[in-house]
């Protein structure tokens, strides 16, 4: 595998920054430990310039390259918020934070963004300007939008930006991509029913929320079955469902959350209006009321197609051709570099994490295996895209 010989050099020193990390997780824009950390090591590689506090705890270093004729800017951007789970791994480098843990691999995607600012700011050999990113809040926080909010793009210049993730169940050496969308747009769904509390024995005497509630539940599944392209994904989700308190009384209200996830924009206005038209009309036929409050999240993760050309190009001198899938089937799941993707063109990248526990589980562990080949692709492909004449 043709990594970059400094990063075996590198390896151990790297995941020792990784583990440091995963023993102390933080989630959100709770990332104060973490920043701190990734700011002084920038710091000790003597990058450009160092910005903190970017999207509330967010880090951006600059780093130039040996000649910068080209003027071209490109970002490299890493999560770095933590899960709140109960870890089970047992490793000796285990979460000491009861109650949270890094389950979705942020600490080795922060760990190989600073082997890569390392290398970089060693090397320099390059000819334009890397931003190199490290973001909060990715779980569900829109700590990238934080970040845009606070001026990233503008006031770095950026002009393409690239993101990675690790892949649990993918090898260690392979990369999985693919042009248009490749996550899908995650949005946060409630809906408040409002009915009429009655003794248990006595259901005539009122108007049973369980009981509407229960059927908005099976009607909004028509969404996907009946209402959408069955060539089109969606899924819509009821993942709560609060109501009462005693086993005998029938509730005033209930509240049923949920997530609702798309791939295509058409789809996803689809879905919303489906919900706001089915749910009232269903309460209503029982006698009760329901709202719908429905909150746009996370976009679709859509990669451009130029971009994604280039990206495909540097995975593939890292591990190969035949270790490059150019056509990865998309996700329903969500992500907020689907922010940055919006304001700049850019791709965004699998690296397998070998056999590993799913993203997202308590016995979940980043592969310190994949350190070298991810920190390889990005400095391959900022050599590969600004190179020094």
């Amino acid at each position: 595998m043709p990594t970059i010989n400094r990063f075996a050099d590198l390896a151990e020193e790297i995941t020792e920054w990784r583990r440091d990390i995963h023993a102390h997780p933080e989630l959100l824009y709770d990332t104060h430990r973490t920043a701190e950390l990734v700011a002084d090591k920038l710091k000790a590689f003597g990058v450009d310039e160092i910005a903190t506090g970017i999207g509330r705890t967010g880090v951006v270093g600059v780093i130039r390259g040996r000649a910068n004729g080209s003027g071209k800017v490109i970002g490299l951007r890493a999560d770095m918020d933590a899960l709140p789970l109960e870890e089970i791994t047992g490793k000796p480098y285990a979460s000491t934070i009861p109650g949270k843990m890094h389950a979705c691999g942020h600490d080795g995607h922060t760990a190989m963004l600073l082997g890569a600012a390392k290398y970089l700011s060693e090397t320099r050999n390059f000819d334009g300007t890397v931003i190199v990113i490290f973001q909060p809040a990715e779980e569900g926080g829109a700590g990238a939008k934080a970040m845009i909010d606070d001026g990233l793009m503008d006031r770095f210049g950026i002009q393409e930006v690239y993101g990675m993730h690790n892949l649990p169940g993918a090898p260690v050496g392979t990369f999985h991509i693919r042009p248009g969308s490749i996550m899908a747009a995650a949005d946060r769904l409630q809906i408040d029913i409002e009915g009429k509390g009655c003794h248990a024995a006595k259901p005539h005497e009122g108007i049973d929320t369980i009981l509407v509630g229960s059927h908005i539940v099976q009607a909004v599944q028509s969404i996907a079955s009946r209402n959408a392209d069955p060539l089109k994904s969606v899924v819509v989700s009821i993942t709560t469902f609060n109501a009462g308190f005693t086993d005998n009384v029938i509730p005033q209200t209930a509240t049923l959350r949920g997530t609702v996830r798309t791939l295509d924009p058409d789809i996803r206005d689809l879905a919303e209006a489906r919900l706001k038209a089915l749910v009232p009309t269903i309460a209503e036929a029982y006698g009760a009321k329901a709202t719908v409050t429905y909150r746009r999240d996370y976009p679709i993760t859509a990669n451009h197609a130029d971009q994604t050309d280039f990206a495909v190009s540097v995975a593939r001198e890292i591990v190969g051709k035949d270790n490059v899938n150019t056509d990865i089937a998309p996700t329903m799941g969500g992500e907020d570099f689907s922010f940055m993707l919006e304001e700049r063109p850019g791709a965004f990248i699998f690296a397998g994490n070998g056999d590993s526990a799913g993203l997202h589980h308590p016995a979940y562990d980043f592969n310190d295996e994949l350190i070298p080949v991810g920190c390889s692709y990005w400095v391959k492909l900022v050599e590969t895209a600004m190179p020094a004449a």
